[in-house]
């Protein structure tokens, strides 16, 4: 790769040495990369252009333009665009291009400078956050199948299931607070691509993805999610 234009946003960085940092971008090209850059790291949530040169997984990062007016996010949607940025980082593989992902966040974005203006700001931050998790688990290859169990038998209506990522949705005979209601799972078989989603859905996603991410991130949870957590303790006190 030489002087290749690249087209995305910061995720993270990092000093490196005097007067360079390791940043970690999302790029439209070729998804997550990393590399050197030479000079004060562009504000996240912009749109930048830049250029990339190396041939090992560090690349070198000249030519940075920052496009658009600065971009602030207070409140959730701080704390929302810090998740979105941290489970880039932490799950997207290295220049592999996640094109509908990138655009998803893309999207995410221009929402979350709007969370403040809705008439019900949390329903809106549910929505959009699982709507980037679907397109992103899914790029992934964890695409869930919502019309059979783990047994290749028909989920039914009248049954209950608990989920495993690795085997699916599991038919169990007790009800508790960790089990689905074939229902909820058939709900999102209505699903359009695109679409929003129903509060059935919303309900069941936010369980599922939930686990789903956690099982991927193994032992190191999100600390976007923490400091969430405790910024609404704080605020509940």
């Amino acid at each position: 790769m030489r002087n290749e234009i690249l087209h995305g946003y910061l995720i993270h960085h990092r000093k490196y040495r005097e007067r360079s940092h390791i940043v970690h971008l999302f790029t439209e090209e070729y998804g997550r990369m990393d590399g050197i850059l030479r000079q004060m790291p562009p504000p996240q949530y912009q749109p930048i252009t830049l250029q990339a040169t190396g041939k090992s997984e560090l690349k070198n990062f000249t030519q940075l333009e920052i496009l658009n007016h600065p971009i602030f996010f207070y409140g959730d949607a701080f704390f929302s665009g810090f998740y979105l940025n941290e489970i880039v980082l932490r799950l997207c593989p290295l220049e592999e291009p996640m094109s509908e992902t990138f655009q998803q966040y893309h999207q995410t974005l221009g929402h979350l400078q709007h969370l403040a203006e809705q008439t019900d700001p949390n329903a809106f931050l549910k929505q959009i956050l699982r709507q980037f998790e679907h397109v992103l688990l899914q790029e992934l290859g964890y695409a869930l199948d919502f019309a059979v169990d783990s047994t290749q038998q028909p989920i039914l209506a009248d049954h209950r299931y608990q989920f495993q990522l690795n085997e699916g949705f599991i038919p169990v005979v007790h009800q508790s607070n960790a089990t689905l209601s074939g229902q909820q799972i058939l709900s999102m078989l209505d699903y359009e691509k695109g679409m929003e989603f129903s509060a059935e859905q919303l309900q069941l996603l936010g369980k599922l993805y939930r686990q789903m991410i956690a099982s991927l991130l193994g032992d190191r949870p999100l600390k976007s999610r923490q400091l969430w957590i405790q910024n609404f303790q704080t605020q509940s006190n």
